[in-house]
């Protein structure tokens, strides 16, 4: 029989951040494990996500998710080994995706978990490129942005982990062109020998952004997956070309800004061109999870499909792997790994 560990190791929210997050924010608390009730299981965490709608669930007001409650465990995506199952659903040693993270152990309703498989992917990539990224990247190029081959497709935020699948994705179904942002001159690299995108700039030279969309896309762009909002969603409108459609995923540039950012000061263009701009919930999406486990685990085996993941080690570290992520310090998805 498995021997239980006595006690686990959270992360709290203790007050609500104002600007950027700093660690005094937050606590480590311990508690301590009891064996799980009727329906539960209990599970030893592998690997955490710390991805960017969380610094939005910090703040205390109506969003479509709930804030973190403060002096409480934070949640968020992880993996881990079922230790102790008190449902027949679930056998120890089963491997499981859930929303108990920022924790070294959950205890969770069986019905909030779903097993997966270490053979048809490494565990972690159900955090990332077969997880709650990667269906937003999927459902947010194919379904919300109607992606159709031929398209010129610009990504913001191209060496994130919905951004870099974005671009592959749209490459393989048939894009004709496709450009990208990132943050440093080594994330284009990967970009463009890596992940097979034509031309991606550094937003944080000296040129605007606007300058240098129109030099990497001049016949203008189809599709504009958002990720970082701002100049770059700005920008983007001026390139989209007539009945172009934007996938508003994500606006990083301004999560941690005091006070509110003024909008695109282009927003007539839309009018104009028939843009359509849409935003995207991965939430809204589940029924398109079947086929992009199929299709995308195929590209993965394939090696067409590639991915990249930044691990940071120990649950000591989480808060400084969510404030790197923010940073832009990742390539790929920002992953927690409490060791396998």
């Amino acid at each position: 029989m498995t021997t239980l560990p006595t006690s686990s190791r959270a992360w709290h929210l203790v007050r609500r951040p104002i600007g950027w997050p700093v660690p005094e924010d937050f606590a480590l608390v311990e508690s301590p494990v009891t064996e799980p009730g009727a329906g539960r299981i209990l599970v030893r965490n592998l690997h955490l996500s710390v991805d960017p709608y969380m610094r939005g669930r910090m703040n205390d007001v109506k969003s479509y998710i709930p804030a973190f409650e403060l002096d409480k465990p934070m949640t968020g995506g992880a993996v881990g080994e079922v230790i102790a199952s008190n449902d027949e659903r679930f056998a120890v040693g089963d491997h499981v995706l859930h929303d108990l993270g920022w924790r070294e152990y959950a205890d969770l309703k069986a019905d909030f978990a779903t097993k997966v498989s270490a053979e048809l992917a490494p565990l972690s990539a159900y955090l990332g490129v077969l997880g709650m990224p990667g269906l937003t990247a999927y459902a947010g190029l194919f379904d919300v942005a109607s992606f159709k081959e031929g398209d010129t497709v610009f990504v913001s935020g191209a060496a994130g982990a919905v951004g870099s699948q974005v671009g592959q994705m749209a490459k393989l179904r048939g894009a004709k062109r496709v450009v990208g942002s990132a943050g440093s001159t080594d994330k284009i690299k990967v970009l463009t020998e890596e992940y097979g995108f034509d031309a991606a700039f550094n937003y944080k030279d000296e040129a605007p952004v606007a300058q240098q969309l129109r030099e990497v896309a001049p016949e203008g762009i189809d599709v504009y997956f958002d990720n970082v909002g701002g100049e770059h969603l700005e920008a983007a409108i001026g390139a989209l070309t007539v009945h172009g459609r934007a996938t508003l995923c994500g606006a990083i540039s301004g999560y941690n800004d005091t006070v509110p950012v003024p909008g695109p000061r282009n927003m007539i263009q839309i009018i104009g061109k028939r843009l359509r701009l849409t935003g995207v919930l991965v939430a809204d999406h589940a029924a398109l999870q079947p086929q992009f486990i199929e299709e995308v685990s195929a590209w993965i085996r394939s090696g067409e499909l590639k991915y990249d993941e930044t691990l940071v080690e120990g649950i000591e570290h989480n808060v400084d792997a969510f404030l790197g992520m923010l940073r832009g310090q990742n390539t790929g998805k920002m992953i927690v790994s409490l060791g396998e």
